[in-house]
């Protein structure tokens, strides 16, 4: 696989902007990492750059789109060509109401032809490598053959990476429940990846620790069936960032990985950078404030944060005493 798709962050939702996308790339520096979702009007409609520049530091990072109108997703996406994204996905998986609503998201899975050409045109708006992220179904369609038949008909349209939220998603539910109620299926990902060989699934899904990881890539012996080609990773990664400090000794054993103390003057010198350039440090840290969670002096750290102290005060305050 290209990049770093073994391990990756999910795309989450005013969490993985890209002041938490150079927190994360300190401490996962080949951890593959995506934007929040963005729809294809915002970016059509608004200011690029505003909405798309991120650091260079960042790479590989992949952008993710929302939206089910095939024009609007290849104007996005050539856009998007312009800021040089490693990657551009197609969000097939967010059960929101206001989502739901638009009929994109997940709402997409039960249109399958919408989402083939919604992938033709995206192919036709960047050189970037196109995938989806989505579930293993919604409300009633919950079959193995429901997401089989799905991923057979984006594959046909061109896709060949696919991140699979491993469970279904209830559109009586809100986001949060969709967390946690519709239970964990990592045998589908096993199924489709024994079903579609030439393709690459990246499993997601309550995947907390080096060892759940280790787990869903390797091969089945049991049951025969292979394991997954990625892990994807997301509110673990918010609850406890240095998890991908983790996951790097694990799978890129080859890279050094910065000290908690160089994380923070690197985070100094970014914040300092940010303010400078006029904007709100408080959107800047919001994604850093649990680096100490676990340890002691984790609360004082996310107060000072949130009270405007800059990160090399605060760490020489609770840490170096």
């Amino acid at each position: 696989m290209r990049f770093s798709q073994r391990v990756c962050v999910a795309p989450m939702m005013d969490i993985t902007d890209r002041h938490c996308r150079f927190f994360y790339r300190l401490l996962g520096p080949n951890i593959f990492l995506f934007t929040e979702m963005l729809h294809s009007s915002a970016i059509v409609h608004g200011d690029p750059n505003k909405i798309l520049d991120f650091d260079k530091s960042e790479h590989p990072v992949g952008l993710q789109l929302g939206g089910n109108e095939p024009r609007a997703l290849n104007q996005a996406t050539k856009i998007a060509s312009k800021f040089s994204y490693d990657e551009v996905n197609l969000n097939c998986g967010c059960p929101s109401s206001r989502v739901l609503a638009g009929n994109f998201g997940v709402a997409l899975m039960k249109t399958p032809a919408v989402v083939a050409d919604c992938i033709k045109a995206m192919k036709d708006g960047s050189d970037a490598r196109v995938s989806i992220k989505h579930r293993i179904g919604i409300d009633d369609n919950r079959d193995y053959s429901f997401v089989r038949d799905f991923v057979g008909k984006v594959r046909d349209a061109g896709c060949n990476l696919f991140y699979v939220h491993s469970r279904c998603a209830m559109s009586n539910l809100s986001p949060k429940k969709n967390r946690k109620i519709p239970p964990i299926d990592m045998l589908k990902v096993r199924l489709l990846k024994r079903d579609f060989p030439d393709c690459q699934f990246v499993a997601n899904g309550e995947l907390d620790s080096v060892a759940k990881c280790i787990s869903i890539l390797d091969r089945n012996e049991h049951s025969g069936l292979p394991g997954a080609d990625g892990v994807m990773l997301g509110r673990a990664i918010w609850k406890f960032p240095t998890l991908l400090s983790e996951l790097q000794k694990a799978f890129y054993p080859e890279k050094n990985i910065h000290s908690l103390r160089d994380v923070v003057e690197s985070l100094e010198c970014y914040y300092n950078l940010q303010k400078n350039q006029g904007i709100d440090t408080r959107r800047v840290v919001r994604g850093w404030v649990n680096l100490f969670n676990g340890q002691k002096g984790a609360k004082k750290w996310r107060i000072m944060l949130g009270e405007g102290l800059k990160p090399m005060e605060i760490y020489q305050t609770i840490f170096c005493l």
